[in-house]
């Protein structure tokens, strides 16, 4: 059914492009209308006629008696875009072109934001894009003034921005404390909410410690750290290795588990132990020295 109206509408949009008669001034209609709303168009037929308004996405009709005005009723134009009236008689056929805009009042706002999980202390690391529609979904491309709010355990940030095209959008620093923010747009009484997860950046002053247990030495890193503080996720990947003489003896890739790294080596004298995760190197550590 909305293939037929969109057929039949560039039709009709078609024809009256063909049409040899000008536009008449007999044929009155608003200059702009918002959506949803109620208007009149004033004609001068002198004998019944049919009044066509056309869009690519809808058609209505009416029947029109001499002399008389035509009232389009509330919610009868609701997609907002550019439409031509067509008013044809037995001998003749007037047109006008009018836009439909959409209502000023906002009744739904979508928002995005990107990523959904980043690093703590990340300047303008969080991006928000609200779009703004009215109650018949058409974006409200009049500009309005947006707020946008992101809450963590410290000080909130909150940054206003006027939409350009029914579009608004915002970069926002990550907090430097780990968890769970709160990302939420409102424009008038409209509001939604996304969560952004903000995780421990890479670890800072990686030490470790030794002790002897027979013939093997176990090596444990303090709690590991980002350079904010935070705990750096249980999961994440500590290398332990072993050298003698500059070759490699031994090397061990141990994940996190309550902020700590644990493992054994063999306790060799002269052996050296290194500590890294990622790109970051901790302390190292000489078998029978100090």
């Amino acid at each position: 059914m909305k293939e037929r109206t969109i057929l039949l509408s560039v039709s009709i949009m078609a024809a009256a492009m063909q049409l040899a008669a000008a536009e008449s001034g007999g044929l009155q209609v608003p200059r702009t209308v918002e959506a949803g709303s109620a208007f009149s168009i004033t004609t001068s037929a002198s004998s019944k006629a049919v009044l066509y308004i056309v869009s690519p996405l809808q058609v209505l009709r009416r029947d029109v008696e001499p002399g008389a005005s035509v009232d389009i009723g509330s919610g009868a134009l609701h997609n907002a875009g550019h439409y031509l009236a067509l008013l044809v008689g037995p001998s003749s056929t007037e047109k006008a072109e009018f836009d439909v805009v959409a209502a000023s009042q906002p009744a739904s706002v979508s928002f995005l934001a990107k990523p959904s999980r980043l690093p703590v202390n990340l300047p303008e690391g969080i991006s928000g894009v609200a779009y703004v529609f009215d109650v018949f979904r058409n974006l409200v491309l009049k500009p309005m003034p947006v707020s946008f709010k992101l809450s963590d355990s410290g000080t909130p940030q909150t940054r206003s921005v006027a939409t350009r095209n029914g579009v608004a959008w915002v970069k926002m620093n990550s907090a430097p404390k780990a968890g769970a923010a709160q990302f939420q747009v409102s424009v008038g009484s409209v509001a939604n909410k996304r969560v952004v997860q903000q995780v421990p950046g890479d670890p800072c002053n990686l030490r470790m410690s030794a002790r002897r247990s027979g013939e093997r030495v176990v090596v444990e890193t303090e709690p590991v750290r980002d350079c904010s503080g935070n705990a750096v996720s249980d999961g994440t990947i500590v290398t332990f290795t072993q050298t003698y003489n500059g070759r490699s003896e031994a090397t061990v890739d141990v994940p996190l588990k309550r902020d700590v790294a644990r493992t054994e080596l063999p306790a060799r004298e002269g052996s050296v132990i290194s500590v890294a995760t990622g790109v970051v190197m901790g302390n190292e550590i000489r078998l029978g020295g100090r």
